[in-house]
């Protein structure tokens, strides 16, 4: 093993032999070249890491990388060495990372498919396959960046729901990633990448509305316009501020009619119980029954089997077209029940029990604000502030289908507006020859006080 300054002509003028050799470095200790008995000379550097365990991976070919450059990069590695790295050990971990396909494989196997729900589950194999992996797939688990995670995001711009979702999964992929070791703690890569903002909202029944549309459930009860399994699951569904699935889904046995309760084992948020009002009661009282289905809404086809969503949603379309009004998902049922819990004055709480929902953020994005309550508070706060004030109280606001006439402007002798011709106004003030209101003057408006004008006048007096 020999000891020399390597440079270009030391490496050049170094020749074959039968077997592998070394020449070291004596500038910087640990820097060597090998030379191979075919020819081949690579630059590489010998240390001993931290844990004891002796090292000597390689830089580079030499040809491919100058003496020059080696010599910097090994210093570069021997320094980290001084910071208790281990460069060798770091490149080998590298080679043997997953790939993002398998991280994402083992995140279905060995997390979604215990946490998450068979529907999720197939959400997140379908984002996966069609969004996830055709663009991350084939890189190593450390080697993603936030840079990947937006060009992600990028491709996806035309569908911002998928890529919110798909978002959602990469980021709870690489938090288990974490967890798992494959990559270091806090280095989640879709970190402050942001979401797409969402404009899908659901648009709130009216009272109006809601009236014509029972009005039209009655009639169609009573003259069999309509199935009646399907105009059992919309009133059950305005009754228990519940979703279409859980509707669908419902099972007699979970019926308590002893205790008047209605017990879910399993939902979206998990297992839920929701006592019964009076109404619902009465329904389930008169509910038609077919012989040995388990479900309150049956198939029409198959009583064994519950009411597909298709046929419930195509019976919900069918109903708001008959009843004459415009369509709004099943889900704006949810909605219109969770604002006239928040409108009735119940606390927070008790309507976060029926509408099953786990956080009051969520619950109030299904509560809208409807017209007439925000106008009789406002009418509130301003008869508070005229009382404040000591004037009298204003006589209610007429009806929105009356028309409210403008006062009449104030004239001026010749008949027209005053401010705006000359004869009221020193200034020459004119529609389309505007000046400041301060400016002017006239028999039609006082000095202001505490002004220039108001001192001339005073000292003039004096």
């Amino acid at each position: 093993m020999a000891k020399i300054k390597l440079t270009k002509t030391a490496v050049d003028a170094a020749t074959p032999q039968e077997r592998d050799y070394e020449l070291r470095d004596t500038i910087i200790p640990g820097f060597l070249v090998k030379v191979t008995p075919t020819g081949r000379k690579v630059f590489m550097i010998a240390y001993v890491s931290n844990i004891g365990q002796r090292r000597k991976p390689a830089i580079g070919r030499y040809g491919e990388i100058t003496v020059e450059q080696a010599r910097g990069i090994a210093q570069d590695w021997l320094a980290e060495v001084r910071r208790g790295a281990d460069p060798s050990a770091e490149r080998m971990a590298m080679r043997q990372a997953s790939t993002v396909e398998e991280l994402f494989d083992r995140f279905i196997t060995d997390y979604s498919e215990s946490q998450n729900k068979p529907s999720t589950v197939k959400s997140n194999r379908g984002l996966g396959k069609c969004h996830i992996l055709p663009v991350l797939g084939h890189m190593k688990v450390p080697e993603v960046t936030r840079a990947d995670i937006a060009r992600l995001m990028k491709r996806m711009s035309k569908s911002p729901i998928s890529a919110n979702r798909a978002l959602s999964v990469v980021r709870k992929m690489f938090n288990m990633a974490e967890v798992w070791g494959m990559r270091p703690d806090g280095s989640n890569p879709c970190r402050h990448v942001p979401k797409y903002p969402e404009r899908g909202k659901t648009r709130l029944i009216t009272d109006a509305e809601m009236r014509k549309l029972f009005e039209y459930l009655a009639r169609a009860e009573a003259e069999g316009l309509e199935h009646p399994f399907i105009i059992l699951a919309i009133r059950l569904q305005f009754e228990f501020a519940a979703r279409m699935s859980e509707i669908i889904e419902l099972e007699w046995s979970w019926v308590d009619f002893d205790s008047r309760r209605v017990v879910w084992p399993d939902s979206k948020t998990g297992g839920m119980s929701k006592p019964m009002s009076a109404e619902a009661l009465r329904l389930f009282e008169n509910a038609p029954l077919l012989e040995n289905s388990p479900f309150v809404c049956p198939s029409v086809f198959d009583p064994k089997k519950p009411m597909p969503s298709f046929t419930y949603y195509e019976g919900w379309k069918r109903i708001l077209k008959r009843a004459g009004l415009p369509h709004v998902g099943t889900h704006g049922i949810r909605h219109r029940v969770a604002t006239d819990i928040a409108n009735s004055g119940v606390p927070v709480k008790v309507g976060m029990a029926l509408t099953a929902h786990k956080t009051v953020t969520m619950f109030m994005r299904y509560v809208h604000v409807e017209d007439d309550p925000i106008r009789a508070a406002a009418e509130t706060v301003t008869q508070r502030r005229m009382s404040v004030i000591g004037m009298e109280h204003l006589p209610p606001a007429p009806p929105p289908e009356m028309p409210i006439e403008p006062a009449p402007a104030a004239l001026g002798q010749n008949g027209k507006p005053l401010g705006y011709e000359d004869g009221k106004y020193t200034s020459r003030t004119r529609l389309g020859n505007y000046r400041p209101f301060r400016h002017r003057s006239g028999e039609n408006r006082a000095v202001p006080p505490d002004s220039k004008r108001a001192g001339a006048k005073e000292e003039s007096h004096a």
